[in-house]
Formats: C-alpha cells, structure tokens, sequence
C-alpha cells in the first residue's frame, strides 16, 4: 500500500468513525447532578427522572430536540457550559447576581429557601443548636455559601463538602455531620417518609432556581420562551403537583411568567 493510499483510508476511516460517533448525538446535552432528589435522579431502573428532567424533556419535545443528561457534579456544571462541554445545565441551580456575571440563565421555575435538617434522636432543634456542630453542605451551593456566610453568627464548627444529598445523609445518619443545610423542597422530600430525621428550620434566601446556560447563549431565549409557554398551559404547576404533592401558590415563579433575569 503506498503512502497516497494509506493517507486516504485513513482519512475515510475517521471520516466514518465521526458519522458513526455523531450519528446517535443528542442535539441537546444537558449537565445534571444525578442524586439531587426529587430535581434528578435515578429510579429503582436506573431512569433518569425527577421534576427538572421531566421540565427538560418537555421543553427538548415543544423544540423538536433530542436530550441527553450527563452526570455532572454541582460544581463542574458552570464550567462544564462555560466551555461548551454541555448546552444547558439544570440542579436546582439558584439565580444570582454573582452568577450572571459569567452565565445566562431563562427565567426562573421555582422558588426555595435553604433548610437545616438533623437526625430525629440527635435533639437539635433549630441553627442555634448547630453551635461548635459539624455541619454538612453541597459543594459551591447556596447552602455552602450560606454556612460560610453565618459561621461565626451562629458559632458553627466545621463545614463538610459534598457532592449530592445521598452522601450527606449517609454520613447525617451515621453521626459523621451533626446537621445538613440544603434546598428545602429537596430535603421535604427526602425525609417524608423517614421518621428518623426532620427539617427543623427554613433559611429564607429568596432563591429561585432555573436553567444555566452559557453566556448569551440564543438557546436560553428559546428555552425561556418555551417556558412561557409551560407556565401558562399549566404544565409547571402540574410537575409542582406531581413532584411535591402540594399545589403551585400562583405568586410563585412557577405559576407566574417573569421575565429572563439579567445582571448589573
């Protein structure tokens, strides 16, 4: 075989390998942290499932788009659409100022408070009771920068990082953290049916959490408008229903169509 020949096979060779690599790509991959119940996670199948990946799914459907979720921990989800390694990002992510710096986000979809969850047995009954306590916190959440935030308020000992809320609770349980600080809706969630732990304070942050996406990016105007769309059929609020067991207040975001938020 000579040179010419070599260099051409080559050359179909990878031209093939790309079609075939590409030719089952989802037109939208989206970054999640799988196990961040009840937003996304797996089920007993191993589905991906949860409210915000029924929201996505819906919102690649009204698109024509096919999905894919990539399971991405909190923290590399910014970086992860900065770089383009991802389209969109989704994880109960909250809106904030310091955060539209560097991203784009549609409007919001939900709107939660940080809580403080310990075990039933360990007789803590709210953040005062946290004083020289471990405490657990996602890594580069709003609960993690909320706890840094009030360390020294309310006298907390050691900040522990993690990445979800299963592992937390395994070590909430097991007595290594002493209290979990994380979203609200998640955490309700979580212990509804586990008597030996309790949500025993909210910490009101004004949160609202939507989808992330780099920034300027035209695929976040199109998602944000799809979003109206959802809002106003209904079909958020039934997720809320689905999700929480409990019916949308129609002042929330999840009800109300807002606008795209937008940074200093």
């Amino acid at each position: 075989m000579t040179r010419s020949t070599i260099s051409i096979a080559t050359l179909v060779a990878g031209l093939v390998a790309s079609l075939g690599s590409t030719a089952h790509a989802a037109d939208l991959t989206v970054g999640a942290n799988i196990g961040n119940v009840p937003w996304e996670f797996e089920d007993a199948s191993g589905k991906v499932t949860g409210f915000e990946v029924d929201l996505v799914n819906e919102i690649a459907k009204r698109l024509g788009k096919s999905v894919e979720f990539v399971n991405t921990p909190f923290n590399g989800l910014f970086p992860a659409v900065q770089s383009g390694r991802i389209n969109m990002a989704i994880s109960s992510i909250t809106i904030t100022e310091k955060r539209l710096e560097s991203v784009t986000f549609a409007q919001p979809y939900y709107d939660s408070d940080q809580s403080l969850t310990v075990t039933a047995a360990s007789g803590i009954e709210n953040l005062k009771g946290m004083e020289g306590k471990v405490v657990g916190v996602d890594t580069g959440s709003t609960g993690d920068m909320w706890a840094e935030a009030n360390k020294g308020e309310y006298k907390l000992g050691e900040i522990r990082r993690f990445e979800g809320l299963q592992p937390a609770m395994l070590d909430l349980v097991a007595g290594r953290v002493d209290g979990y600080i994380s979203d609200i809706p998640a955490l309700l969630y979580y212990v509804k049916d586990k008597p030996e732990l309790k949500v025993v304070e909210r910490i009101p942050t004004g949160e609202k959490y939507s989808i992330m996406f780099n920034k300027n990016d035209p695929l976040a105007t199109e998602v944000n408008a799809v979003i109206t769309t959802l809002k106003q059929e209904g079909f958020i609020a039934k997720l809320h229903e689905t999700w929480f067991g409990a019916k949308a207040e129609d002042t929330t975001s999840t009800v109300t169509v807002l606008d795209m938020p937008k940074g200093k």
